[in-house]
């Protein structure tokens, strides 16, 4: 039996699934939908010779289905590549009842996600997550955009979906790297509000790593159910929903000065995460030990902590100041009071950034 989560926000309502056999679900979703009959699928060249017939077939049964293959990576994630989407979907005559089904991880998501946002003025959206990352994370909560040369994620909206398909049979077939990457950002949801989420990974870092069934059910549906309820509160970032934002002050910058190839996402976070709560401790928001915690549970997933050393510390700082969350040109941070617990400063002084990214390298 897969589990579902229901999301209730403003603008809109959906459901999320989760579990084994998603698929099934979609076809049923499908099924019972009042969409026009035609549909666009968008996806990616890695993802989609893995996923991309199965789920053509599903929704052939219901639409004359047209499919959209975007190179893989971050870098495609740009406007340009959101041009050539829209220019599908005007080719192929969508229309307003036309879903766009998004299969792929955050980079199709989001793209995706902005394209649906703005053709037409709004058509409906589905995501099916294939990566963890975007499992528990971009997925959820509406967020669509894409990078600018100045920083990422600058051009987008706010959009929330009709209904998220989450598989977890689709995460056996991630990379090493890309599973441990997502780690972070699951990490993230213990320390902003579910010691009892953070607790549990410290304990089961084997499971975990080695994607044991009933721990990877455990940490998606916990993150998502993490979320879920911050987005419910807050849909358009205007309170709660910034602390979501651990660690990625920093993270987007490391992104962006390494042309989104240096360091995948969840990597950036992991160490922006450690930075964020050396911030904490040296400001006396925490206690060291919380700030060694979280540098510990990184570690133990294999996850970087230090800010790589070719990085310029004054060039880290202008790429921050390019953060979306600052304000009035004054860096806002996500700082840890203790595990499961965090506040948000907006004002520091450079010289303290400026010594802590120091304090960071490798």
């Amino acid at each position: 039996m897969n589990d579902i989560i229901n999301v209730h926000t403003i603008t809109k309502d959906y459901k999320i699934y989760i579990g084994e056999d998603i698929l099934d679900e979609l076809r049923s979703f499908v099924e019972r939908s009042d969409y026009s009959d035609k549909s666009a699928l968008v996806t990616n060249s890695t993802v989609y010779p893995l996923y991309g017939e199965k789920v053509e077939r599903v929704l052939k049964d219901r639409f004359k289905v047209f499919t959209y293959i975007l190179p893989d990576g971050e870098e495609y994630k740009n406007i340009h590549e959101f041009i050539k989407i829209v220019d599908f979907l005007a080719e192929n005559n969508l229309d307003r009842r036309s879903p766009l089904f998004a299969l792929g991880g955050g980079v199709v998501g989001d793209i995706a996600g902005f394209a649906a946002a703005t053709f037409l003025r709004g058509i409906p959206l589905i995501h099916i997550p294939t990566t963890l990352l975007a499992q528990v994370d971009s997925s959820i909560g509406g967020k669509v955009a894409v990078n600018h040369k100045r920083g990422k994620n600058l051009i987008g909206a706010f959009y929330q979906p009709d209904a998220v398909f989450s598989g977890i049979d689709f995460l056996y077939t991630l990379p090493d790297r890309e599973w441990r990457g997502a780690l972070a950002e699951v990490i993230k949801y213990g320390v902003i509000q579910d010691e009892e989420l953070f607790s549990y990974m410290e304990k089961n870092t084997e499971k975990i790593l080695h994607r044991d069934r009933q721990a990877m059910l455990y940490i998606v549906k916990k993150s998502i159910l993490n979320k879920a309820n911050i987005v419910q509160r807050d849909e358009r970032e205007k309170d709660i929903r910034r602390i979501l934002n651990f660690g990625h002050t920093l993270a987007h910058a490391l992104e962006k000065m390494g042309e989104y190839k240096t360091c995948r996402h969840g990597e950036a976070v992991a160490v922006g995460m450690v930075f964020a709560s050396l911030l904490s401790w040296k400001l006396n928001i925490c206690e060291k030990q919380v700030y060694e915690r979280i540098k510990n549970i990184l570690q133990s997933f294999s996850l970087p902590v230090h800010i790589p050393s070719k990085f310029e510390t004054d060039d880290i700082y202008d790429a921050m100041r390019w953060d979306k969350k600052a304000v009035s040109n004054k860096l806002r941070f996500v700082l840890t009071e203790n595990i499961g617990k965090v506040k948000i400063v907006t004002v520091l002084e450079p010289q303290i950034i400026g010594e802590a990214i120091d304090k960071m390298k490798e």
